[in-house]
């Protein structure tokens, strides 16, 4: 029954609701849209090449006396490169998923979430691990026994924060893509 008594058309109970309809997008969108992973896919290809680097530099510099191993600022340097660089990798696989199949490995929702709570938690710890192995490279250098040793971790620790760079502006475009996907309902934003 409608407000003023009368019987519901058929037309209205038939209905589609446009959250039930798949969503059409023109040859351009579609452009745009591939553009844009491809983004996100060259940057998790950066941040990933950057980390993974950073942690086999650290672990390749050595000393007589000492090594990379001998101090926690290192060893954190160390963890969370090595870490992002798995963690980069296996987004990387969900981005040529993603240019690939067109749909995302996970449902929407999750895979929205979960690119932008782990990119923000990552970045978080690799500006951290680098920031410690920076005043740790510091201090090796002002007490004066600088050697290959201090100008390797060095090197490793610049390469971390190009890691780091990276993966914050893939932070940036998954950050976008929730927010499209809280005003529009899904991770495509045109």
């Amino acid at each position: 029954m409608t407000r003023n008594g009368g019987v519901e058309s058929p037309s209205h109970r038939l209905r589609i609701h446009p959250h039930d309809t798949p969503h059409f997008h023109s040859t351009v969108s579609e452009h745009k849209l591939r553009r844009f992973n491809y983004f996100i896919f060259v940057f998790r290809l950066a941040a990933f090449c950057f980390s993974l680097s950073a942690a086999i530099f650290m672990i390749a510099t050595k000393s007589d006396s000492t090594r990379w191993f001998d101090f926690g600022a290192f060893r954190f340097v160390v963890a969370a490169n090595g870490i992002v660089a798995l963690y980069s990798l296996f987004e990387m696989v969900a981005s040529a998923w993603e240019i690939s199949r067109g749909s995302t490995i996970f449902p929407e929702f999750f895979q929205v979430w979960f690119d932008f709570g782990h990119d923000q938690a990552f970045a978080y710890m690799l500006v951290s691990a680098n920031s410690t192995g920076t005043e740790m490279a510091r201090q090796l250098r002002d007490i004066g026994t600088c050697d290959a040793f201090c100008v390797q971790s060095g090197i490793a620790v610049a390469l971390g924060f190009a890691g780091f760079l990276f993966l914050m502006m893939s932070s940036l475009l998954s950050g976008f893509r929730v927010v499209c996907f809280i005003i529009k309902g899904s991770r495509i934003h045109v």
